[in-house]
């Protein structure tokens, strides 16, 4: 409950100030205080990646990924470990230190950056992308532009996955974030000329999760 309190304080007051984004930095601050916990801190990686990892065997020898909005690390150090020369990053510069220092000697390379404007050289540079549970936490007018910059990093023959909560289409959103995503939502992680491989509707004590993977042709 204090966890959803803070989500949904912390965001109005950044959407009322015009800064849709800004309310992640203030979130990190917080916690890293005492005074707010981060929701999406775990110690293991998200188990529907490590689920799909693990049923392709994935080796990342000699291939690169890209992290989106990596918090804490979680999914970057796993992905490290599947031999991923791994980069991470996140709008909040404390999200990013705090990550530095859990993960002491990691050869995951975490940096500060932004989705809309990320360096120039990541564009099509990564073997494996992967989008967890971020773009849901985004309003509308933000969420809609980042659809097309989550693909833009894939690699000519690369591999996007996205993870998200889902909900339905005749659903109402809820008034603060997370916003489940709708299966159009999910289609529209392709418009940066990726092919979607398949979209699995998973259901967990009736929670619908989306789990998806698109390819850009070589």
């Amino acid at each position: 409950m204090q966890d959803q309190e803070a989500t949904a304080r912390l965001s109005a007051e950044a959407l009322a100030a015009g800064d849709p984004t800004g309310w992640f930095e203030r979130l990190y601050t917080e916690a890293e205080r005492g005074d707010s916990t981060v929701p999406w801190d775990r110690e293991s990686p998200h188990g529907l990646l490590v689920e799909w990892a693990t049923a392709r065997e994935l080796s990342g020898a000699g291939r690169r990924a890209l992290v989106v909005g990596c918090g804490y690390g979680r999914d970057a150090e796993y992905l490290g470990r599947l031999g991923f020369a791994t980069t991470a990053f996140d709008i909040s510069p404390t999200a990013v230190r705090v990550a530095r220092e859990r993960h002491p000697g990691s050869p995951v390379t975490y940096v500060t950056a932004d989705l809309l404007d990320p360096p120039a050289d990541w564009r099509r540079g990564f073997d494996l992308v992967l989008e967890s549970m971020n773009v849901q936490a985004l309003p509308p007018r933000v969420r809609e532009a980042a659809f097309g910059a989550v693909g833009e990093p894939v690699a000519p023959g690369g591999t996007l996955l996205v993870i998200a909560a889902g909900r339905e289409d005749e659903e109402e959103p809820p008034a603060a974030p997370p916003w489940p995503l709708t299966r159009g939502e999910i289609d529209a992680f392709g418009r940066s000329g990726l092919a979607p491989v398949r979209v699995e509707d998973l259901r967990d004590t009736g929670i619908l999760r989306w789990r998806a993977e698109f390819h850009r042709p070589a």
